[in-house]
């Protein structure tokens, strides 16, 4: 038994219900809690990812669920795709960074892995660093998306990020954590 466990709410271990169950995600109950559950056991990575010119990769897009452009770093499921089911981080973020942005990656290296939203959600987020870039295509994301490739430069990533907040874009703050791990995690 951990000895955090006496952290745990009285209706933790409460019976667990399905309220809603869609393609991608369940709404689920446990007690009063009440939160989102990726269909998908494979979670979803996030790629932090570097030009041989030193700038950043930011993707812009729509995201329907906050009726908002946002700005993001290249990201996606992890074995949303039929057939391809049991997808690693690894292979799911090269395929996400060429997708989203027309960069290819020779090598990946993964960084940290946690909640995306501990209160509200079971989706398990990977953080993933993609080195030695080539670009191959332009990018824009698949055919049910439209996303705009913006390459920064990285000294000036923190600054543009918050000017783009002023035009009204709404910022990921996982963004910031993506620059914090850029900044501190390996190198090489």
């Amino acid at each position: 038994m951990d000895p955090r466990d006496h952290l745990a709410p009285p209706d933790a271990d409460a019976p667990e219900e399905t309220l809603y169950r869609g393609r991608w995600l369940s709404l689920r109950k446990r007690g009063r809690w009440e939160y989102a559950e990726r269909n998908n056991p494979g979670g979803a990575v996030i790629v932090i990812a570097v030009t041989p010119e030193d700038r950043v990769l930011f993707v812009e897009q729509y995201r329907v669920a906050i009726r908002s452009r946002t700005i993001e770093m290249p990201a996606g499921l992890i074995g949303d795709i039929q057939g391809q089911e049991d997808e690693g981080m690894l292979l799911a973020a090269r395929r996400e960074l060429e997708e989203e942005t027309g960069w290819r990656s020779a090598r990946m290296a993964f960084l940290h892995q946690g909640p995306s939203s501990a209160g509200m959600s079971t989706e398990m987020i990977a953080y993933v660093r993609a080195f030695d870039l080539v670009k191959v295509g332009t990018g824009g994301g698949d055919a049910s998306e439209n996303i705009v490739v913006h390459e920064v430069p990285r000294g000036e990533a923190g600054a543009w990020l918050f000017a783009r907040a002023a035009e009204g874009y709404s910022i990921d703050p996982k963004l910031f954590a993506g620059l914090w791990l850029l900044e501190h995690g390996p190198t090489a």
